[in-house]
């Protein structure tokens, strides 16, 4: 995964997190959470990934 999916996938998880937060719904904010933070390690990962010589 590239690093701008990645960061695409955070943008997407925060605004899932605010629409569960704006709309009570808590079982939508965590999968939002759970995503925005999948993303950030995948973006870290690349992050290494590249310091380290990789594509």
């Amino acid at each position: 995964m590239g690093k701008g999916k990645a960061k695409a996938k955070q943008i997407k998880g925060k605004l899932k997190e605010s629409a569960g937060s704006a709309t009570g719904d808590k079982r939508m904010e965590a999968e939002g959470r759970a995503e925005k933070l999948t993303g950030k390690v995948q973006e870290s990962a690349e992050k290494a990934k590249k310091s380290l010589g990789g594509r």
